[in-house]
């Protein structure tokens, strides 16, 4: 199984909104209810890290939900520096993955 982690600084005058943007996304996987994705962000500060399995074609299961194409393209405007982002295997997992 693959993960997508992406670990990014936000300006800090941004941080509300970006907090914002990713709750209209959790609330649209809500009430959409797809199928297999598992997904969660996590903060620290300006520093969000998140975590999506991808689909087992390597594939971006988020990459055509309307809120989660918004809130990628607000982050654009929203960085404080370029994000990091990796492909990572899952070795092992308690009900996360």
């Amino acid at each position: 199984m693959n993960v997508l982690l992406v670990r990014a600084k936000l300006n800090e005058e941004n941080v509300a909104d970006a907090q914002a943007a990713t709750a209209e996304v959790i609330n649209a996987l809500e009430q959409a209810r797809p199928a297999d994705v598992r997904y969660t962000v996590l903060t620290e500060g300006t520093t969000f890290v998140a975590l999506l399995e991808l689909n087992p074609d390597g594939s971006h299961p988020l990459a055509t939900l309307p809120a989660y194409v918004e809130l990628i393209e607000k982050l654009k405007g929203w960085y404080a520096e370029p994000p990091a982002v990796q492909r990572l295997t899952v070795l092992g997992s308690y009900q996360l993955f």
